[in-house]
């Protein structure tokens, strides 16, 4: 099917933060990856509707280290750059981001190619995330990031304004004044700051009010790089904060891009949540959570990547083609009204071979993936070496795969005998240490094979694993187990290699798994996932092999 618009989203399930950069006719689109490795994502396109990834850079140690990082920690809005003939990609490794201070080192790296080599990274500061650099016309190099203040208490008060130093690429560091260059607005939480040169003016987009709903886009400008910046007068060019009845929520944090032809495209953070009012389990979410309010949406996909034609106005500021600040609906006009490819049904069967890791997969935390599984120990097979809890921020042997539409359906088959009730092995849906929905081969006291479904539903900072159902008896050998998704409602099922699927235990929550579960948007960052897993917390590594693995979802 091709069409003259472009589909939103345009990078669908967790893909967040996105910053966008055009070499040629090719664009390519950074997003943050959090507690995944290998971490950044980065997405090729020639068209800005269809993308494909292209790389994770962040693949080795000396680039990426996220073991005892927290949930929703690691990798902080990416900036992705071109200049001098090479790509620059800034980031920040989160270490702490509860409490009163935040941990958040930032890095540079940079590479001829999108595909490398990347070089060794370079440190620049720890002051605030989510740092970009900018190419000045003059050649010189500006980092930009927001300012944490862990002195001042109160809604945004510890976001402290954009500050702006200068990078000397002779000398690997930053050099010279910190300078406190825009304090926001008056909606506050003022982070993602990307400088832009365009006709005598330096440009500033930051995200404001929270990666929720009230994000926004900002906007201000200046005659002089340090300010001062004066704000747009509509404020904020993109936000749904007051628009509830838009299909894109959430939308902020962006980055804009030109097309060789000169017409200016905005890439945003937006989510498509589900509205569980009256949905499974809301009730009794209610009245658990922590806090007095819970939200009426919570979306499982995360925060994903939209994109949206923009124009820049006689006044010289720039504003959504459409109109308004807000996105009207799922679409916006591709470049030059070419014909593009509309969104099209996942179906996928992956089998196991040795070599690279099959690219829709990644594991959480170590720059050491030889240690959780291995695709030659058993040719044809996935093997898992069951490492620590599924609470575990060092050794947690997962490999998953993003939810991308509210519906899906995943299988495995597993070949796994495990050994006692410290071994555990299967098909586990999975948002963070305090959130999934796990159907696990265990073992049982008196010898029998099982299948348990353990769960832990937002209970902070514990993650304590309720079982949803007694266990269920199974036989020696292979089994199946499958995962059917509808909106908020998730069904275990099993079957032996020849026989007839059954399903296993209570329909559940599937919208637990979502960043508005457990403490709530704005705390979690990620998306939800569904995979494959293997747990020997007795520390013996007792190992299980996967044959494949089918992915289906409805567009």
């Amino acid at each position: 099917m091709k069409d003259t618009v472009i589909h939103n989203p345009i990078l669908r399930g967790f893909n967040p933060d996105p910053s966008i950069v055009r070499v040629d006719n090719d664009y390519y689109i950074a997003t943050s990856t959090f507690e995944y490795a290998p971490g950044v994502q980065i997405h090729h396109s020639t068209d800005l509707a269809n993308w494909t990834l292209a790389a994770r850079p962040l693949d080795r140690a000396d680039l990426l280290d996220m073991r005892g990082n927290p949930d929703s920690g690691g990798i902080w809005a990416p900036c992705l750059t071109h200049a001098d003939g090479l790509f620059w990609l800034i980031y920040t490794d989160v270490k702490r981001l509860s409490g009163s201070f935040k941990d958040a080192p930032n890095y540079l790296t940079t590479a001829p190619s999108i595909e490398g080599p990347w070089s060794d990274r370079v440190y620049l500061n720890s002051s605030g995330f989510d740092p970009s650099l900018f190419h000045a016309p003059d050649g010189r190099k500006w980092l930009v990031n927001m300012l944490w203040d862990h002195r001042t208490k109160g809604h945004g008060n510890q976001f402290a304004g954009i500050v702006c130093q200068e990078y000397s690429v002779e000398e690997q560091r930053l050099v010279g004044p910190i300078r406190n260059i825009f304090a926001g607005s008056d909606l506050k939480l003022t982070e993602a700051p990307h400088l832009y040169w365009r006709d005598g003016w330096y440009y500033l987009i930051t995200a404001e009010g929270g990666t929720g709903y009230s994000h926004a886009v900002t906007m201000a400008r200046s005659r002089d790089l340090f300010g001062p910046y004066e704000m747009h007068p509509d404020v904020h060019v993109l936000t749904t904060k007051d628009a509830p009845q838009a299909p894109l929520q959430r939308c902020g944090h962006a980055d804009i891009v030109d097309t060789p032809e000169g017409e200016t495209y905005m890439v945003h953070l937006c989510s498509r949540p589900l509205n569980v009012e009256g949905t499974l389990g809301h009730a009794e979410y209610r009245r658990t959570l922590p806090g007095s309010e819970v939200s009426k949406y919570r979306s499982p996909l995360g925060r994903e990547t939209g994109i949206q034609k923009m124009r820049w106005d006689a006044d010289g500021w720039l504003r959504l083609a459409e109109g308004g600040n807000y996105p009207q609906g799922l679409t916006t006009p591709a470049p030059g009204g070419k014909s593009v490819a509309g969104p099209v049904r996942v179906k996928e069967h992956t089998t196991f071979a040795p070599g690279a890791l099959p690219a829709a997969f990644q594991w959480l935390r170590t720059p050491d993936p030889a240690y959780l599984f291995s695709l030659d120990a058993a040719p044809g097979r996935l093997r898992i070496f069951g490492r620590q809890s599924p609470g575990s921020k060092f050794d947690h042997a997962l490999l998953a795969r993003r939810q991308t539409e509210h519906r899906y359906t995943a299988s495995t088959r597993v070949h796994y005998d495990p050994v006692d009730f410290q071994t555990f092995a299967g098909l586990i849906c999975w948002y963070n240490t305090c959130q999934y929905h796990y159907l696990a081969i265990c073992r049982e006291d008196d010898g029998t094979r099982a299948l348990r479904i353990m769960s832990a539903l937002g209970d902070f900072p514990f993650g304590k694993v309720q079982f949803a159902c007694d266990p269920v008896a199974v036989p020696d050998g292979p089994l199946d187990l499958r995962v059917t998704v509808t909106d908020a409602a998730q069904q275990f099922a099993w079957r032996t290699t020849d026989g007839e699927w059954q399903d296993v235990g209570p329909v559940l929550d599937a919208s637990i798994l979502s960043d508005e579960g457990g403490v709530g948007e704005g705390n979690n960052f990620t998306g939800a996932f569904v995979g494959m897993a293997a747990h020997d917390i007795g520390g013996r590594g007792h190992a299980a092999d996967f044959e494949w693995f089918d992915f289906e979802n409805e567009v």
